[in-house]
């Protein structure tokens, strides 16, 4: 198998979730009694806190030189929001890092859908880096919530969910924004931030949501088994 070089610390709940499901995606493939190769590089979350986008550029950059310099054969950004440093880092490499945004837009045609909604931290929903992705890339509509609610979004994000808090009222909030995107004619929402597939269950919001995190990870030991 090839071997894949993580970044993650953005934050650690994020980056476990990516390390467990890529051993058991692999573990399917290899079998149980085996598990892949794998290089981890876990960076301070406060970088992404302070919000200087050439601060983040040079970090991500300074972190997959590294990996590619241990043997990675490909990068794998363990989170949504440091993908705003994706343009910078690539060009940069002589190894491919691997979209969160291609792994979504794949899934999208896949499955047929055309107008997404989209949940995430303020950055996330934002800045772009995802959104202009997938609507350039896989021609896809791309909605985010209603201004009012960014702040609101992004509190739960970065005060709570990356905390590990997982409560009801963030619960019902995230419930609500699904059920609005889906008004103005979501056929489907993207799960835009790592944690929101712990917090949210696609059987109760009624229409398909692409958890990002798990299609990433597929994505990541479709890589490595050379799919």
């Amino acid at each position: 198998m090839k071997k894949i070089g993580l970044i993650g610390g953005t934050s650690w709940h994020s980056t476990q979730v990516y390390y467990r499901l890529i051993n058991e995606l692999a573990g399917e493939i290899m079998g149980h009694r085996e598990n892949p190769e794998l290089l981890l590089y876990s960076i301070n979350i406060a970088v992404m806190r302070e919000q200087d986008a050439r601060r983040i550029n040079k970090k991500y950059l300074d972190v997959a030189l590294t990996l590619q310099a241990a043997g990675a054969e490909a990068i794998v950004i363990c989170a949504n929001t440091p993908h705003m440093a994706f343009s910078y880092v690539q060009p940069r490499l002589d190894i491919p890092v691997l979209h969160i945004a291609d792994a979504t837009g794949k899934e999208a045609r896949r499955l047929g859908l055309k107008r997404l909604g989209l949940l995430g931290n303020r950055p996330t929903m934002t800045k772009g880096f995802l959104k202009d992705y997938l609507e350039e890339q896989y021609e896809l509509e791309i909605l985010i919530p209603e201004a009012n609610c960014h702040s609101q979004a992004h509190q739960y994000v970065s005060e709570e969910l990356t905390q590990g808090r997982f409560t009801e009222e963030a619960r019902q909030f995230f419930r609500n924004q699904i059920r609005m995107l889906e008004k103005r004619g979501a056929q489907g929402v993207i799960l835009g931030c790592t944690e929101l597939p712990i917090l949210l269950d696609e059987a109760e919001a009624g229409i398909p949501l692409l958890p990002t995190t798990h299609l990433h990870a597929k994505m990541a030991v479709d890589f490595m088994v050379g799919k």
